[in-house]
């Protein structure tokens, strides 16, 4: 059995789901939309955080399981110090993953429960190596760090399968092509003061929005994980102008220009200029 065919049956897993979900209702009550949302997803960052966190620990892990096996003696204060490392940076990188898998459901936050396990696991036995460092007994420091690699290695992989196969924080517009011509989507009477409007620019979903007289255009598929912003809630923040509220997770996106306001997205929606010609409404790609 591949390490693909155990992650596709985790995902099948439904009684995963009598602690996925308590704990999805406790992630979301432990870092709640706001400023500390925002900083765990990346939201001011361009892309998920987590990945970013991530090289730490495993680089620390990583380079102090090799320096134990053929380090020598001379190298183990070295060896000790990134395992101390490794074991201290695993908090924000969790808090980070916390917050991301938070948003999610079904297939992924089942596979987000074991990948977290697995890492949990993991970090015990190479806290567990770091006492028996103290304690001078270095064959087992070194096995214990060995186990926790091993455990660990099971864990990467299960979030590489959530980012690369179930597209958990993939900027879901990345493929959206617009043209950068001019283009007649709608009729300037179609769009009323106040009302989404949702229109195909090509293949492309478009929202166009009207405020204050002024025509808006962002792309109407949610970058952080495709929600149709045509369904979501819209305000004037004053400082921000238009804005748009994700109906699935609560991203905020200003209408002028796409970007971010408030995450879990991390992603600015791609924005279109608009014109008016001949009561058409025209938009082309920035």
């Amino acid at each position: 059995m591949s390490m693909r065919d155990i992650a596709v049956r985790i995902e099948k897993i439904d009684r995963l789901d009598s602690i996925a979900d308590p704990m999805g209702d406790v992630a979301k009550k432990l870092i709640p939309r706001g400023r500390l949302k925002d900083l765990l997803s990346g939201t001011w960052l361009g892309h998920q955080l987590h990945p970013l966190l991530t090289d730490i620990p495993i680089g620390s892990f990583t380079s102090a399981t090799i320096l134990d096996l053929v380090g020598g003696r001379a190298l183990q204060p070295a060896a000790n110090l990134l395992a101390g490392v490794g074991v201290l940076s695993v908090a924000p990188t969790a808090a980070a993953g916390l917050a991301d898998w938070s948003d999610t459901y079904g297939p992924g936050r089942r596979v987000g429960v074991v990948h977290a396990a697995a890492n949990v696991v993991g970090v015990g036995f190479y806290t567990a190596s770091i006492v028996a460092r103290h304690r001078g007994n270095r064959f087992s420091a070194t096995t214990l760090g060995l186990m926790g690699m091993g455990v660990m290695t099971v864990g990467g992989y299960l979030g590489g399968h959530l980012s690369l196969v179930r597209g958990i924080g993939v900027n879901r517009t990345m493929m959206e092509d617009p043209s950068t011509d001019w283009t007649a989507i709608a009729s300037s009477d179609d769009l009323v003061e106040g009302m989404p409007l949702r229109v195909d620019f090509g293949d492309v979903p478009v929202l166009l929005y009207r405020s204050g007289g002024m025509p808006y255009a962002i792309s109407n598929t949610c970058t952080h994980a495709g929600g149709p912003l045509n369904e979501g809630e819209f305000g004037d923040r004053s400082a921000e102008g238009p804005c748009v509220t994700c109906p699935w997770h609560q991203s905020v996106f200003r209408l002028g220009d796409g970007s971010v306001v408030h995450g879990p997205a991390a992603v600015p929606q791609p924005s279109y200029e608009v014109r008016t010609v001949d009561g058409k409404l025209e938009v082309r790609a920035r």
